[in-house]
């Protein structure tokens, strides 16, 4: 298959402003979601247009319930509310992929049957062995079109023995496809440099591609804002608008958020959730702020302004593509600020509500009765479960273990169970029993005590000796601050302050 030059377009400026977001619900809410959800509401907002929220929850081993609410509690605390989504329908639903199965099975049939998409029968093993030639060959890898040939009636044939398959698009060997991005201008993308991207999976849910595009025309998005992680998928997007004959929305494409280094903001180096600023007590207008100048400024360069003010003043030409660096001093810089502006009624309420909530309270209290003797100890005893980071430099020697174990395991067992905290679903709930279910099960995987490890463990979060149960400590402090201070332990450990 040939092709000549495809572009993406313009829509018609008649048609009225719809924007979305649309977050995959497998973990806590990021921050880098709640950063492209603010440039699509103040988008929508300046141009009277319509907000959409889409839950992308097409991966069906890490997509939850629980992360879905997360996200919408996050993106209401924030203040960023939608006209259309899956808690409040909309004319355009359903607005979860999960439920769109039919819609999207309908549209592959569609470019099957046009021969822009073909049943893909290749084996797990075929496609490994296939990578593994083209590193050896120190060639582009991806798919070689091994099926894309395939006779008519061996693919019916096949299809009918219901033999698994996917379904790849057929993407143009030939020209190339450009793509018009609001903020960076034209893009240029060879052809023979875009795989036949899967569409369809195995087991019936379509991949990112399809669904992202389908539901993009379908709700009648004209604009797609997200972060410029997604620019090579880019074209695959627009060879499937062109291949369904639609047109383009326009595009643009914001610069990924980042830590002080320059690498991508993760939550493997530091605190992502959108929750954890929440219940360290940043004020949302104060969050919002603050992530509206990581890309955005306004006219003087004025850095504090308000939400209606963004909206008010929003304009493409004042937005940067550079990658935004997350400050945390300036976040605190503006937070102080805006704290020391409220008046005491305010303070007792936020206190009240945020700091001393009756949910937190309980849980403190049940942790203190036990182990205080005096209403007085109860704040020495449960002050290491707020703020951030805690002081280690008193119990340095407690990460010795007596001697038993060397500085190097130390350090190694520690990022071990950082790096496995992160990726075990067991322990994603972070209750009382599943981070004591995960915590033993790392101890029998790598041969450790669980004494040792909960030892490390406890001194890392608390700072302490001494402390209530440690599971109950780690899910009442909460996996924020828990990633939090066990990094900040790790950080303590390599400057030598232990060893």
């Amino acid at each position: 298959m040939s092709s000549t030059t495809t572009e993406s377009s313009l829509p018609p400026r008649s048609r009225p402003v719809r924007v979305r977001i649309a977050p995959s619900p497998t973990g806590d809410p990021h921050v880098g979601t709640a950063y492209i959800a603010l440039f699509n509401y103040v988008f929508a907002r300046r141009h009277s247009g319509r907000f959409i929220l889409r839950i992308e929850d097409t991966d069906r081993e890490r997509s939850s319930a629980s992360s879905e609410r997360a996200i919408l509690a996050a993106l209401r605390w924030l203040g960023l509310d939608w006209d259309e989504g899956p808690d409040c329908g909309g004319p355009n639903g359903p607005y979860r992929q999960s439920e769109r199965l039919p819609i999207y099975r309908e549209h592959v049939d569609r470019l099957i049957a046009s021969g822009r998409a073909y049943p893909c029968f290749c084996t797990r093993e075929r496609l490994d062995a296939l990578r593994e030639q083209q590193r050896r060959d120190k060639v582009r890898q991806g798919y070689d079109g091994h099926c894309r040939g395939l006779d008519a009636s061996e693919v019916a044939k096949r299809v009918a023995a219901q033999e698994p398959h996917v379904v790849r698009f057929a993407t143009p060997d030939q020209g190339e496809t450009v793509v018009r991005d609001g903020l960076r201008g034209e893009l240029q993308f060879a052809n023979v440099e875009i795989d036949d991207q899967v569409i369809l999976k195995s087991d019936g849910f379509p991949t990112y591609h399809l669904a992202n595009v389908v539901d993009d025309h379908l709700m009648q998005v004209t604009h797609v804002i997200r972060g410029e992680e997604w620019i090579t998928s880019t074209p695959k997007h627009v060879l499937l608008y062109q291949a369904f004959g639609w047109e383009c929305p326009q595009f643009y494409h914001l610069g990924l958020l980042r830590n002080a280094d320059k690498s991508k903001l993760s939550k493997r180096k530091n605190p992502v959730s959108v929750f954890h600023y929440r219940d360290l007590g940043y004020l949302p207008a104060t969050f919002l702020n603050f992530l509206g100048t990581l890309g955005f400024s306004l006219p003087d360069d004025q850095e504090r302004f308000s939400l209606a003010e963004m909206i008010e003043g929003f304009d493409w030409a004042r937005v940067s593509t550079g990658g935004p660096i997350f400050d945390q001093a300036k976040l605190d810089a503006f937070s102080a600020d805006d704290l020391r502006a409220l008046d005491d009624a305010t303070w007792r309420e936020l206190l009240r509500e945020r700091v001393f909530s009756e949910e937190r309270m309980t849980a403190l209290i049940a942790a203190a009765r036990p182990r205080i003797s005096r209403l007085d100890d109860f704040v020495p005893y449960v002050s290491f479960f707020f703020g951030g980071e805690v002081d280690y430099a008193p119990v340095a020697e407690q990460f010795r273990l007596k001697g038993k174990r060397s500085c190097d395991e130390v350090l190694a067992i520690l990022g071990a169970y950082v790096e496995e905290l992160e990726r075990d679903p067991a322990a994603r709930a972070f209750t009382v029993e599943s981070l004591e279910e995960f915590s033993r099960g790392f101890c029998q995987r790598h041969g450790w005590k669980p004494r040792e490890l909960f030892t490390l463990l406890r001194v890392s979060v608390t700072g302490r000796t001494a402390a209530p149960s440690l599971f109950e400590t780690l899910a009442v402090c909460g996996k924020d601050r828990v990633r939090l201070r066990l990094r900040a332990a790790l950080a303590f450990l390599r400057g030598d302050g232990a060893f």
